[in-house]
């Protein structure tokens, strides 16, 4: 496997786990438990809130850019070494911080 195709699917691993962890961080702050039909409209709610995280111009979309500069600082913030690689205790030992993305792309 080159190289290229690793960092790409490094990308693809950490926008899933960001996206998890933005999932169980969102579902905790709610303050009651969501019946199942609400299900829809809170993955409704999880979708705007990453999209605010991530869309720096505010024009309601998100841009290759906006998800670049997103990705990188993900990546940087859990490569704990600076090594320029993520190994699993660096993934397992990470945290999921809202604030941390609010300047991200400014």
């Amino acid at each position: 496997m080159s190289t290229r195709t690793k960092v790409g699917w490094i990308v693809v691993l950490i926008a899933i786990l960001a996206a998890a962890v933005l999932v169980t961080v969102l579902a905790q702050t709610k303050a009651a438990v969501p019946v199942p039909q609400d299900k829809l409209a809170l993955a409704d709610d999880e979708v705007k809130q990453l999209l605010l995280l991530m869309d720096t111009d505010n024009n309601g979309k998100i841009s290759k850019q906006e998800w670049m500069r997103f990705m990188d600082a993900e990546f940087e913030r859990l490569d704990k070494d600076k090594s320029g690689q993520l190994d699993v205790k660096e993934l397992a030992q990470s945290k999921f911080r809202v604030s941390h993305f609010t300047s991200v792309g400014k």
